[in-house]
């Protein structure tokens, strides 16, 4: 780089107080996303006996957003407070690499996990085949993908340069002007990292949604709406509508910013509108965990476990199970539903929360939405088949 390009590197292009602004905000989102993805990794760290396939991608999910926040973050804060780029240009190239690598790889997990929702709601006779190997093969497919884009610039596909507002690194906005290389590359980042997701996240939830509606017209026809698959639908309602939202609020912005900038006049893009693009993008970072702790039962209840525990280590109680005896251990680890079968879901009905006294197991069964009112005819509207298939929306829509 020449000598301009260094000082476009150092030198901050917003306003001191907007620079200490960014910089207060990078702390808040990484000290949130730190603990918020820390929690859910330690959560899937204790329940790693029973995390279920489509799972996975939301412990990948955390593992992308918790590595964006320990590599960019601490550089972001140092050079926002210090109102210039403070570090190398080998630094610089290494920062932006790492932005869209574990930016993609964020934005491909939710689009992938987004089609295995829709699968196993959907099109559940194909859904409750997925098994591991498919899971391992689809995350090993989300990293090669967000690769391939990290990898782009730096073999002369594209540019990795200064962002607009001078104090961080990303793709450069400007060279697809001077570039036919960097402006396919841009195109390409465009329609595949931005499009195609956008697209298919937005089917995916809405087949989804059209589908739970289905089924809780024909679950109403036969009993109260006042019962646990109404709270099923509910919830992958309210859990559809977040990841859509997030996903739109966190990214767009930046997508149209930095088609503003590639295919227009870069100098007619304000500094600041880059800025608040950049870290409303990063802000996925500490929004993924909330949606998944919030939302997803299984993971809330082995928080809520977990918690539990450490209160009563922390104070010295003994463990309800020692003071049960072994009869007791077994009622811990299993309970009966109201046709006899034992339900082991590793919980305590004992614990004092309330949430894990109240909630059943996460078996995956093979009765899809559309037969709820066969499941509800056959079994005389028993409180066996209400559970059953709350248990099965609430499990399998992960």
């Amino acid at each position: 780089m020449g000598n301009a390009s260094e000082t476009f590197l150092i030198v901050s292009r917003i306003s001191k107080d907007n620079d200490f602004l960014m910089g207060t905000l990078y702390t808040i989102f990484g000290v949130l996303s730190m603990l918020g993805n820390g929690i859910l990794l330690f959560v899937a760290y204790r329940k790693k006996s029973s995390l279920k396939p489509a799972e996975f991608f939301v412990v990948n999910l955390a593992i992308s957003d918790l590595s964006m926040t320990l590599s960019l973050f601490p550089m972001a804060i140092a050079s926002a407070y210090a109102h210039m780029w403070l570090f190398s240009q080998t630094t610089c190239m290494f920062y932006a690499f790492c932005g869209v690598l574990f930016g993609l790889c964020s934005l491909t997990n939710l689009t992938v996990l987004s089609c295995v929702c829709w699968l196993k709601v959907c099109c559940p006779n194909y859904g409750n085949k997925f098994s591991y190997c498919h899971a391992y093969l689809l995350v090993a497919g989300v990293w090669c993908y967000a690769a391939i884009f990290a990898v782009g610039p730096l073999s002369g596909w594209g540019e990795f340069g200064a962002e607009p507002y001078g104090t961080a690194c990303c793709i450069n906005w400007h060279a697809p002007s001077q570039n036919s290389a960097a402006m396919s590359y841009i195109i390409c980042l465009f329609f595949c990292c931005y499009i195609v997701p956008c697209t298919i996240i937005f089917l995916s939830y809405t087949f989804i949604l059209m589908t739970v509606r289905g089924s809780r017209q024909a679950v109403q026809q036969h009993m109260s709406p006042q019962n646990k698959i109404t709270n099923a639908h509910a919830l992958i309602i309210k859990l559809s509508v977040a990841v859509c939202i997030g996903f739109l609020t966190a990214w767009s912005p930046y997508a149209i910013v930095s088609m503003w900038a590639a295919f227009g006049n870069p100098a007619t893009v304000p500094p600041m509108a880059f800025a608040v693009a950049a870290i409303l993008a990063k802000s996925s970072t500490l929004y993924n965990p909330i949606v998944y702790l919030v939302f997803k039962p299984n993971f809330r209840k082995s928080l809520c476990r977990d918690v539990a525990l450490c209160r009563r280590s922390l104070c010295g109680c003994p463990s309800s199970s020692a003071q049960k005896g072994p009869h007791h251990k077994e009622e811990c680890n299993s309970t009966r539903l109201s046709n006899g079968l034992v339900e082991n879901h590793r919980t305590c009905r004992h614990c004092p929360c309330p949430e894990m006294a109240a909630g059943a197991g996460e078996n995956f069964l093979d009765y899809s939405p559309q037969q709820t009112a066969r499941i509800l005819k056959g079994s005389a509207h028993s409180e066996v088949a209400v559970s059953q298939l709350s248990n099965e929306m609430q499990s399998d829509f992960l």
